[in-house]
């Protein structure tokens, strides 16, 4: 029986992906390495950190640890000049729909995020207060596909791994629900999710007689 519903938030909630491209392309610019949107999907579901480090080896650079630092903080204060600036318009299709739903049926809602932004993000849009808890880059230390962050989900509202169900729309996020022992719901292509147990291409593809019978089954 599912009774927990565990949301990732960039690219399912909101999609912030092209907040975080416009700070990436800026910052590779300045590093005079080339960047793509394609390149950039290879930076969803992962930490800042990491995403740092996948660029530079893009442009088989090397910089200092100051720099590094530097560079981070930049493409953060960056990020958050254009997140200051969201609202409820940018909630994805489905989206809101699916927390009432939810609510509704008494499910508890949790965000599983490497984000560490989540919760302004959430203020922004109008969402915090459907969330029973948050899970974001702060609380974990291991990047998806590590379930580290799932797990710590679960837990936080005493609910057991295999009770929960996530809503993902990376292929690390998908791998790292079911190494938790999740039920995995894809938002987005089937041919690049193919791991989930579910694939829907938006939350208006999911019904709300869906939503129930993961409720009993």
């Amino acid at each position: 029986m599912i009774n927990t519903y565990i949301f990732d938030l960039d690219g399912v909630i909101v999609d912030t992906a092209k907040y975080h491209y416009l700070a990436w392309k800026n910052l590779a610019d300045e590093l005079e390495i080339d960047f793509t949107k394609e390149h950039n999907e290879l930076l969803k579901g992962v930490s800042r950190i990491r995403s740092l480090e996948i660029i530079l080896d893009l442009g088989n650079k090397t910089i200092s640890d100051a720099d590094f630092d530097r560079f981070l903080h930049k493409k953060n204060e960056e990020y958050l000049s254009y997140i200051e600036k969201m609202n409820a318009s940018e909630i994805l299709p489905g989206v809101l729909n699916a927390l009432d739903f939810i609510k509704k049926i008494e499910g508890k809602i949790v965000l599983g995020s490497a984000s560490k932004n989540a919760k302004p993000i959430l203020e922004k849009v109008g969402l915090l207060d459907y969330f029973d808890a948050i899970v974001d880059g702060n609380d974990v230390s291991k990047a998806k596909p590590d379930p580290e962050v799932f797990l710590i989900g679960a837990e936080k509202v005493k609910s057991n791994p295999v009770n929960c169900v996530v809503f993902e729309d990376a292929v690390a996020g998908i791998q790292a629900a079911n190494s938790a022992g999740m039920l995995s719901i894809g938002i987005g292509e089937k041919e690049i999710l193919k791991e989930a147990d579910f694939v829907f291409s938006d939350f208006n593809q999911i019904s709300n007689e869906f939503l129930e019978k993961l409720e009993n089954n």
